[in-house]
């Protein structure tokens, strides 16, 4: 009677807790971009070739195993990034000394309120004076790969800091602001610009890269024209004009 059990040894437990991990890890690493609906399909993509395994369905299963066998090389290209930086977290470390890799696993204690007060502020004065800006507001993802083509700030919030950084002489000034968890992450970094041929000519450089990492990410983009002044918000590749008087109501709704 023994033998119609199941035998489960130590080393199986310890296998399935370690791909348990991974997975999660991958999902806490991919959270709030474009790439974990991927991640998604091809765990669903998994369990149903094993279902189908089991099932003895040769025709479906054949035709699963093809795909699984050739996707394999196809997902080392849409997951260049994502791998790329996964192999970064590995061996980097934080300023005190710890892998970066656990902090992967670790969830935040708590939220962390925006100033969205001191956002407004400044993006009410630059707006005033025609002077031109590009702020990323993270969410899920803090959007690591992006944060690493620009320069370190880790600083608190400020209006002074905000203007001077977006100060048309200012060596920053020339690319994306990045906030995450209410500090000043980076500047001048590098966002990519939207292949969406639709968009409204009068649309500079700032408006398609906050529309391009709008729709690939989990983030709220704030833009301030150069020519006109005018202040818009970018969601998921979506554009609204902002009215300055109503502009910080707008946007404590739209990051809840």
């Amino acid at each position: 009677m023994i033998d119609l059990f199941i035998q489960i040894r130590i080393v199986d437990i310890i296998d399935v807790v370690l791909v348990a991990l991974l997975l999660y890890g991958l999902y806490r690493l991919l959270k709030g971009t474009a790439a974990i609906s991927i991640f998604i399909g091809i765990v669903a993509i998994f369990l149903i070739s094993q279902l189908v395994n089991a099932l003895q369905m040769e025709l479906l299963s054949s035709i699963l195993g093809a795909f699984v066998s050739v996707g394999f090389i196809a997902l080392i290209i849409i997951f260049q990034p994502e791998i790329r930086r996964f192999l970064f977290t590995i061996g980097a470390k934080t300023q005190t000394g710890e892998n970066k890799m656990f902090h992967i696993f670790k969830r935040k204690s708590r939220h962390i309120s925006l100033d969205t007060d001191t956002i407004c502020q400044a993006c009410r004065a630059m707006s005033d004076i025609k002077q031109g800006a590009l702020i990323v507001i993270t969410r899920q993802n803090t959007l690591a790969d992006i944060v690493m083509t620009g320069v370190t700030i880790e600083a608190e919030i400020s209006k002074p800091l905000i203007e001077n950084i977006f100060f048309k002489n200012s060596p920053l000034h020339d690319g994306a602001m990045i906030i995450t968890d209410n500090k000043i992450t980076a500047a001048r970094c590098i966002l990519p610009v939207t292949n969406n041929t639709d968009l409204p000519g009068h649309y500079g450089l700032r408006h398609r890269a906050a529309i391009g990492v709008s729709e690939n990410n989990d983030c709220i983009v704030i833009v301030v024209s150069e020519e006109t002044g005018a202040i818009s918000l970018v969601k998921e590749g979506r554009i609204t004009t902002l009215q300055p008087l109503t502009m910080r109501e707008i946007l404590e709704k739209e990051l809840k």
